[in-house]
Formats: structure tokens, sequence, C-alpha cells
């Protein structure tokens, strides 16, 4: 349990310095003209993602739960690749990436790493260790409950929420499509 513990407050940390990378490109988008789009749902999107954490833990060491081989190391190496998928997707946006939506007017659509084969890959990430993080150590209902509310709930927000910030990005640079 101890060593689960220490994967989670990891990953806590692991998003303390994506909020630091979140906000110096937040503050040079704005410096740019960034419009933000979706405000409202940013602080449920972070307690959700907190609350996630949280629950991973006080499922674990609540209810007890018993860390599985044959599950827990496969939904490891999941959840870490989540973690490179994530890296990947802030690497290939730079300055351009935020936990928030903001859009420089005027920038072109990024098309390159992972964005090359998905729209929206950083989801891909969100949902794969949403699922795979709990698992790790059979948090199962942490699983289904922050997978069913993080998909119901959220990003079926978030992402029309980007797809019309994106729309509006291309319409200030003047392409179409």
């Amino acid at each position: 349990m101890l060593l689960y513990a220490l994967l989670i407050f990891a990953t806590g940390g692991e998003r303390f310095v994506e909020l630091g990378v979140s906000s110096r490109n937040a503050a040079w988008a704005f410096a740019r003209g960034g419009v933000e789009f979706g405000k409202r749902h940013f602080p449920f999107m972070v307690i959700l993602h907190t609350s996630m954490l949280v629950a991973c833990l006080a499922e674990v060491f609540l209810l007890q739960r018993a860390f599985t081989p044959w599950l827990g190391y496969p939904m490891l190496v999941i959840a870490l690749a989540s973690q490179g998928l994530r890296w990947w997707c802030i690497g290939t946006l730079g300055k351009r990436w935020n936990t928030r939506v903001i859009v420089v007017p005027g920038l072109p659509l990024v098309n390159k790493g992972p964005y090359r084969w998905f729209r929206h890959p950083n989801y891909v990430a969100v949902v794969a260790e949403g699922i795979a993080l709990p698992l790790v150590y059979n948090a199962w209902i942490t699983a289904l409950v922050f997978t069913v509310v993080n998909l119901v709930l959220l990003l079926r927000f978030r992402i029309p929420v980007e797809e019309r910030a994106l729309a509006y990005g291309l319409a200030k640079s003047g392409v179409t499509g």
C-alpha cells in the first residue's frame, strides 16, 4: 500500500508541475491576445481530478483493497503510458498547452505529435489514467465513478468548448475547415 500511496502522491506532484506550466503558458497566451473559453467548468474539472486522487487512497485504505498482480501491473503500465502521452501533448503544443481552454487568435492548428492521430489526445490520456490509476490497487469504485463522471459530466462539455475555441482560432487565422 505504501508504494501505491507514493504513486498517487507522485501523480499529485505531477499535477502541480502541470499547473505551473499551465500558468506560465496562460500568461504567454494572454500577452498575445489569448481568449479563454469555458471558464465555468474549469473549477469542477480541478475538483474532479483532485477528488480522484484522494478517492484512490481512501478506497484502498478504508476498504482495505489488496494488490492483484495480474491487474495491478498492466494498469501501472497504462497509467505511466498515459503520463507519457500527456507530456507528449504538452511538449508538442509547447506554450500553447494549457489546463484551461485559451486560444491565441491567428495561430494555426497543431497537427504534429499525437495530434496527427487524435484531435484531443490529452483526453485519451485522462480517460486511460482515470481507469488505470485506481485499478493499480483494485480501487474499482473510484475507477468507475471517475470515468462515468468525467465522460458524462465533464468531457461532454469540455470537448465542445475546445471545438468552439479551435473554430474561433481558425476563423481568426483566416483558415477554413
